[in-house]
C-alpha cells in the first residue's frame, strides 16, 4: 500500500492490457522504435548510417535504463533528450544518430497516435464483446412481454429482448464511429520542427523528392499508410476532439443502459449478477444494490466530462503550436480510455450475467395492462358496431374512476370489470383483447430482424472477442 494517490482507473477499474498500452514501457520502447524506423528511412535514402548502428539501436529497442533517463531529465529539464542520451548510452556508437533531423513531437505525437490506433482497436474488441453479450440476452428474451415507459411513466407493453436491443443498436452506432477513427488515424512521420520539414530539407541537400520519402517510409515502418497532409509543430489537436468524443459516445451508451438496469433492478424485474458472498450494503443485510451498474454510470460520466479537454485543447493552439496541451493530454487521452475500457468490462460482466424475473415482470404489466389495452378494446368495440367517439368517452370515464381507485385509495386496478359491466363493450372478448403477447406488436420480429441483419455481420466480420481477460477487482 503506497503512501501516495493512486490513481483508481490503473489499481481498481482498468484492464491490465489498457493500463500496459498507456504504460511507461510501452511508450518509451514506442519512442525507441521511431527513432530506428527514422534511422533506417534516412539510411535507406543515402544518409551516413551503418548497418552496425542500426542494429546496436534495434538491440537495445526494449532495454530502458528508467534511472538513467531520470537523472538525465533531472538535469536538463526535457524528457525526450533525457531519453535520447540515455539511449545513446547503450548505444554508443549509434549515439550521433539518434533523433537526427527531428523535434521532440516526432516521438511524442506519432508515439501518442500509435498508442490511440492501439487502444481504439481495443475498445473496439471491448464493444464487440458486449454486443455478443446483449445479443444472447435478447435472444433468450426476444418475446417476454414488460411493460413499456416513456417519459418514465407507463407505455404500451414491448419485450425485455426489444429493449436490450436498444441498448445493443447505441454500442453498434458507437462501434461504427469508433472504426471510423481507427481508419482514418494518421501518422504525422517527419513534419519538422514547425511543419515545415526544414531540417530534413537540409539533411538531403534540398532534395524535396527524398523529404517527401523519408515521411512516407518512416510512416509505413511504423504500420500506417497515410500521414497528415500538413501540420505544424504537432499533429492537428482536432485529432484528439474527435477521439475524445467517439470515447464520450461510447460510455453515454453504457450508461444509459446501466442507468435503464438499475431502474429496473429497483422494480425487481432484472438484476445485474451478484455474486455467493458478495454484500449488497454493510447495514442492510438484504440489500442486493446494483452496484457494478452503478460503477459503470460513475465511470462513464467521468469519461464524458473529458471531452471538453480536447475541443479547448485544439481551441487553444497558437500558430504552429503551444505547450499547454502537453500535460492535458497525459491526462486526458489516457484516462479516457482506460475509463472507457473499465466501463465496457464491467458492462460486459453485467450483460452476460442479467437475472430476469418472469413473474414479476408479468405482476408488473398486468397492474398497468388494463390501460395499455384500451386501444384495443376500442378499435375491437367499434368493430362490434359501437360509435368510436362515444366508445372513447366510456374508456376515457372509467379509465379516470379505476385510476382513483388505485391512486386515492390504494385498491387495485379494475378497469376490465368496469367494461365488462358497460353495455357498451358487450360484443367485447376482454380477455383476448388484453393478452400481453398480443400488445408487444411486431417486437419480437424486430429483435430477429435486427440481431439477423445488423448484429450478425458484425460478429462474423469482427469474430468472437473477450471482455478483457481480468477478474473485476471490486
Amino acid at each position: 500500500m503506497s503512501e501516495y494517490y493512486e490513481n483508481p482507473l490503473i489499481t481498481r477499474y482498468a484492464s491490465r492490457q489498457m493500463a500496459a498500452l498507456w504504460g511507461a514501457q510501452k511508450k518509451f520502447s514506442t519512442w525507441r522504435r521511431l527513432w530506428v524506423a527514422l534511422a533506417e528511412a534516412e539510411a535507406e535514402l543515402g544518409l551516413p548510417i551503418s548497418e552496425a548502428q542500426l542494429n546496436e539501436l534495434r538491440e537495445n529497442v526494449d532495454k530502458i535504463d528508467f534511472d538513467n533517463a531520470a537523472a538525465y531529465e533531472k538535469k536538463l529539464r526535457h524528457d525526450v533528450m533525457a531519453h535520447v542520451h540515455a539511449y545513446g548510452d547503450q548505444c554508443p556508437g549509434a549515439k550521433a544518430i539518434i533523433h537526427l533531423g527531428a523535434t521532440s513531437n516526432f516521438v511524442v505525437d506519432n508515439t501518442d497516435l500509435i498508442l490511440l490506433r492501439e487502444s481504439l482497436e481495443l475498445v473496439r474488441d471491448r464493444i464487440v464483446a458486449v454486443i455478443q453479450a446483449l445479443d444472447n440476452f435478447a435472444r433468450e428474451h426476444r418475446a417476454l412481454p414488460t411493460l413499456g415507459f416513456t417519459h418514465m411513466q407507463p407505455a404500451q407493453p414491448t419485450t425485455v429482448g426489444k429493449r436490450a436491443t436498444l441498448w445493443c443498436y447505441d454500442l453498434v452506432l458507437d462501434l461504427q464511429e469508433v472504426e471510423h477513427r481507427i481508419a482514418v488515424l494518421c501518422a504525422r512521420s517527419t513534419k519538422g520542427t514547425t511543419g515545415t520539414q526544414a531540417s530534413f530539407l537540409e539533411l538531403f541537400d534540398g532534395d524535396h523528392t527524398k523529404v517527401r520519402e523519408l515521411e512516407t517510409l518512416v510512416a509505413q515502418k511504423m504500420g500506417f499508410q497515410r500521414t497528415y497532409a500538413v501540420t505544424g509543430q504537432t499533429y492537428p489537436r482536432g485529432v484528439d476532439t474527435h477521439v475524445l468524443s467517439t470515447l464520450g459516445g461510447v460510455a453515454a451508451s453504457c450508461h444509459k443502459a446501466a442507468t435503464d438496469i438499475r431502474l429496473l433492478a429497483n422494480r425487481k424485474e432484472l438484476e445485474e449478477p451478484f455474486e455467493k458472498n458478495q454484500i449488497g450494503s454493510s447495514a442492510m443485510a438484504y440489500k442486493r444494490n446494483p452496484m457494478r451498474s452503478e460503477r459503470i454510470c460513475g465511470l462513464a460520466r467521468f469519461v464524458m466530462s473529458l471531452t471538453a479537454n480536447g475541443a479547448d485543447t485544439h481551441a487553444t493552439q497558437w500558430m504552429e503550436r503551444t505547450l499547454d496541451d502537453s500535460a492535458n493530454r497525459r491526462l486526458s487521452l489516457p484516462q479516457a480510455l482506460l475509463g472507457v475500457d473499465a466501463v465496457l468490462s464491467i458492462y460486459h460482466n453485467v450483460a452476460s450475467g442479467l437475472v430476469v424475473y418472469p413473474k414479476v415482470i408479468e405482476r408488473n404489466l398486468a397492474a398497468e395492462l388494463p390501460f395499455m389495452a384500451t386501444e384495443n378494446l376500442l378499435m375491437e368495440a367499434v368493430r362490434a358496431g359501437g360509435d368510436r367517439q362515444d366508445l372513447h368517452e366510456v374508456i376515457r370515464t372509467h379509465s379516470q374512476e379505476a385510476a382513483a381507485v388505485v391512486k386515492q385509495q390504494g385498491g387495485d386496478n379494475d378497469l376490465l370489470d368496469r367494461l365488462r359491466n358497460d353495455p357498451a363493450f358487450a360484443g367485447v372478448d376482454i380477455d383476448a383483447a388484453v393478452d400481453a403477447a398480443g400488445l408487444v406488436g411486431r417486437a419480437p420480429e424486430q429483435v430477429d430482424e435486427f440481431l439477423n441483419e445488423v448484429v450478425e455481420p458484425i460478429l462474423v466480420r469482427l469474430g468472437e472477442q473477450s471482455a478483457g481477460g481480468d477478474e473485476l477487482r471490486v
